[in-house]
Parts: structure tokens; sequence; C-alpha cells
């Protein structure tokens, strides 16, 4: 493991990130989740799907 990340994790351990941050990455997750649901549901829509060449290019 790299040096950097056990001092991280030792900052973390002193000082945890507050309430509010907690929040805001569970909600960013979340909302995450709830588009990755729809999109399984429903399905990609063909208008946002991009007309590329055959050998991967993209033609304009």
């Amino acid at each position: 493991m790299n040096p950097r990340h056990l001092l991280r994790m030792s900052k973390w351990a002193r000082r945890p990130p507050s309430e509010a941050r907690v929040k805001l990455v569970i909600g960013i997750i979340v909302a995450c989740l709830v588009l990755a649901g729809i999109e399984w549901l429903v399905g990609w829509p063909d208008w946002l799907t991009l007309n590329g060449d055959p050998r991967g290019r993209v033609g304009f």
C-alpha cells in the first residue's frame, strides 16, 4: 500500500468529513443509481446514439 494512502486514512480518522459532505456524496451516488436504473428499464434513446463510422471514427 502506498504511504500516501496511509497518511490520508490517518487524516480522515482524526478529522472525518462533515455530515453535509457525507450527505452530498451519498446523494450523488443515489442520483447515479437512479439514472442507471432508468436507463436499464427504459433503454438508451436513439437520439443520444452517435452515428459512427464502422471503424470507430465519428462522422461529421
